[in-house]
């Protein structure tokens, strides 16, 4: 029987390894799925990626499928909502602060037709594919990631400083991250 070589961190939890085997690294060039993975990596701030991936669904119905339109308009009322469903981190300032960057991100989507141009852009429309044989070489930030969230922060943005960037370039595929002995490495490799 052959083994399938995997990112180590995949390895811990069935949720991990389907989202690391079918969305980690994969480029994303949609901007619902880019809001998507911002107003989850935000929710992340000092928690476990895990403790969010559990509570994904939690958060696709509340936040009306990571549609920023509609996440724009959310007021008061919908935020007592929102803190009392469990099927969310019931933290306020998170979700006040999805509600505000759903606000720049629309008008980032505004200037640049499409948040997917924005970030893209910073390097180029190019993905970074790193070549690391272990995981102690990952990053946390690079020099990518602390001009975007810097750039974001300038525009508005809240709760996303560059480490929470990288991990979003990283989950986004604007980054390839994954081990160079890893199945998804060239699957993930935007060409």
């Amino acid at each position: 029987m052959q083994t399938i070589n995997r990112c180590p961190w995949s390895i811990s939890d069935p949720i991990y390894m389907d989202y690391h085997d079918l969305e980690w690294g994969v480029p994303v060039h949609d901007d619902v799925k880019q809001f998507e993975f911002l107003v989850l990596e935000s929710a992340q701030a000092g928690l476990s990626w895990l403790t969010i991936l559990k509570r994904r669904e939690g958060y696709r119905r509340l936040y009306e499928s990571f549609d920023p339109e509609q996440v724009a308009r959310f007021d008061d009322a919908r935020i007592q909502r929102m803190l009392l469903d469990t099927g969310i981190i019931r933290n306020k300032k998170k979700i006040e602060s999805s509600i505000n960057n759903a606000r720049r991100f629309l008008e980032i989507r505004d200037q640049y037709e499409s948040f997917c141009n924005y970030i893209w852009g910073f390097n180029d429309g190019k993905q970074v594919i790193n070549h690391y044989k272990k995981l102690s070489d990952l990053p946390v930030t690079t020099p990518l990631s602390d001009a975007i969230s810097r750039d974001m922060k300038k525009r508005g943005f809240q709760f996303l400083g560059s480490t929470i960037i990288y991990a979003h370039l990283q989950a986004t595929g604007l980054v390839n991250d994954h081990l160079v002995n890893c199945f998804r490495y060239s699957e993930c490799t935007e060409r």
